[in-house]
């Protein structure tokens, strides 16, 4: 079980923490600043070192106006045997105007007899700007099988608030539950083993971003698709989703394609998010 609270304000040239809590088997390491944009990086790490059945764990974020944190954890997330129950995380994401969200964790490892489910509910101003990355991938098994898991439920919810209202801009719902008899045919992942997600919302997001972003993963061995989306008033987002053999090959396909929206949206070089 864990609990996690982070509040991100700008003050100055720089990206602090206003308010920060935890409680259990959650918590984020000291700041630290990759470059001089004044964007912060937490690193959320759990003590525990992998999610059981029955487990729960909140996260609860919010970056205020103008503020930019980039948001990742110490290692992967480990999803071991939940016999009598499912483990779960539910986030939280506040975005004020004109702030900025980088969500880049390591991979979600599901193991033998694991159920999983997850729901990020992000709600942003038309000004503001996220990136959120996702990789799932099927976990060591005593028998050398892969996708010995039960389900990996994924549900993203992307509401865009302004005057008029709020309205929903992305409803991205995702089950992978594997068939136990054959997992390898059309119609399961299409004989792939991993999968991975990025999801991009900002005003600079369209047709022509889509088809760099396709391009781009052409040159990965990854099976990729990229869907645009929009609010009534104008607010665009994309998600993009690939299938590929390997989790290395997925994180160097997002770790390029979010490299090169901070080039090009906010002139910084590409992500180094090394951590050992």
């Amino acid at each position: 079980m864990g609990e996690l609270e982070l509040r991100v304000a700008l003050r100055g040239q720089r990206s602090v923490a206003s308010h920060q809590y935890h409680r259990g088997a959650l918590r984020v390491l000291r700041p630290h600043y990759l470059d001089d944009s004044g964007q912060v990086c937490y690193v959320v790490v759990n003590p525990g070192g992998a999610y059981l059945g029955a487990d729960l764990f909140v996260i609860d974020l919010e970056v205020e106006d103008g503020a930019d944190l980039l948001l990742t954890t110490q290692s992967a997330t480990k999803v071991y045997r939940t016999p009598r129950s499912f483990a779960e995380q539910r986030m939280t994401v506040r975005l004020g105007e004109g702030a900025r969200l980088e969500l880049m964790p390591d991979q979600l490892i599901a193991y033998r007899e694991a159920s999983y489910r997850q729901r990020t509910s992000v709600t942003l101003r038309p000004s503001s700007t996220l990136v959120m990355t996702e990789v799932v991938t099927p976990g060591w098994s005593p028998d050398g099988s892969a996708f010995r898991y039960e389900e990996i439920r994924l549900r993203n919810e992307i509401r865009v608030e302004t005057e008029a209202g709020t309205e929903l801009l992305a409803l991205d719902n995702l089950l992978i539950r594997p068939p136990h008899n054959d997992v390898t045919g059309l119609g399961f992942m299409e004989g792939f083993s991993h999968l991975g997600s990025l999801v991009a919302v900002d005003s600079r997001v369209d047709q022509a971003l889509a088809h760099d972003l396709r391009s781009l993963a052409q040159t990965h061995q990854a099976r990729t698709g990229v869907t645009l989306t929009r609010t009534v008033q104008g607010t665009t987002g994309l998600v993009l989703r690939s299938l590929a053999s390997s989790t290395g090959e997925l994180n160097r396909l997002l770790t390029a394609c979010a490299g090169l929206l901070r080039e090009r949206w906010h002139g910084q070089g590409p992500l180094n998010l090394r951590k050992h």
